[in-house]
């Protein structure tokens, strides 16, 4: 059996799969918000219930909106700051007396999709889970690719490439720099641009359905919003040459990103033989809590586990 927790700010879900992929147990509880001793508790509770629903002991694997530095043992880069500066993993796995496995949500969900979802079956995977922020994870050859920093598919905080005249110095990202693929291709972003042209403020799934309406306005942003992610994803493909990228996140809902996206992306990028492989996801907001369970492959499922 293998056990997913997908970690978020608001909640910690959990997901136990059988060997087949078939779903076991599945649970959400609200994370807990002041201490990371609760967090630490609640996930070792929620894993030991499941084991007693099913009878069953499991591996663990945890997605967790950060990444354990490689360096320091350490979480960082976390927008759940509860956790920031502590050893999540180490001290799950003495709660849990077991070896834990943990990765960033995004690589979670790259794989949940190149394992038996929208990209199953093709060899490099590049994720993007496009919403609030723009974050991505790479898997090749059905493993995350984790990098030497922990940051492998970060390519949010690039700078947009090939910016026009106007789109420089670019807006102000939280990460201190200026210009970062996130802070144009994000939802709030596209908000904040949409609303600075016309002087009204809608949701970017309003802003595409305007556009494929007909409205003058709407289909001006996408046209400017898409050529922008075009150029963001040409330059995936020049150095990944991925078989299939996969959106998830709210804007993955855009028909546009399927449609007009991948001829976009061929026109910049270094791709002489045909568009890229864009598709929505599978699982959607089951991803994360899938991929954590498949951070555990069949080969491995006896490994470290006590009687």
């Amino acid at each position: 059996m293998r056990i997913g927790i997908d970690l978020g700010g608001t909640k910690i879900e959990i997901l136990a799969l059988a060997e087949d992929g078939s779903e076991l147990v599945r649970e959400r509880i609200p994370t807990p918000r002041n201490s990371y001793d609760e967090v630490v508790v609640a996930i070792a509770g929620l894993v030991l219930q499941a084991e007693g629903t099913v009878g069953e002991r499991g591996t663990v694997g945890l997605a967790i909106p950060g990444i354990v530095s490689p360096k320091t043992g350490l979480v960082k880069n976390a927008n759940s700051t509860v956790l920031i500066g502590h050893p999540l993993d180490k001290d799950l796995s003495a709660a849990l007396d077991r070896p834990i496995r943990a990765a960033n949500d995004a690589n979670c969900f790259t794989l949940s999709e190149a394992t038996d979802g929208a990209a199953a079956g093709r060899d490099i995977v590049f994720g993007i889970i496009a919403g609030t922020g723009v974050g991505g994870g790479v898997c090749v050859g059905g493993k995350v690719l984790t990098g030497a920093h922990a940051i492998a598919g970060e390519w949010g905080h690039n700078p947009l490439p090939a910016p026009s005249r106007d789109e420089i110095p670019g807006v102000a990202c939280y990460c201190g720099k200026s210009g970062c693929i996130e802070s144009w291709c994000s939802g709030p972003a596209l908000s904040a641009q949409f609303e600075a042209m016309t002087g009204r403020r809608i949701m970017p799934t309003e802003i595409a359905a305007a556009a494929l309406a007909g409205e003058g306005d709407a289909a001006r942003m996408m046209d400017i919003y898409l050529d922008r992610f075009a150029r963001a994803i040409a330059t995936l493909v020049n150095v990944l040459d991925p078989h299939a990228i996969v959106l998830g996140g709210g804007l993955s809902n855009i028909e546009a990103f399927y449609t007009d996206l991948p001829r976009r992306v061929e026109r910049y990028g270094f791709n002489p033989e045909g568009e890229t492989v864009i598709v929505r996801n599978r699982h959607g907001d089951s991803s994360g809590v899938r991929g954590a369970a498949w951070l555990w492959h069949s080969d491995e499922m006896d490994s470290g586990l006590p009687a």
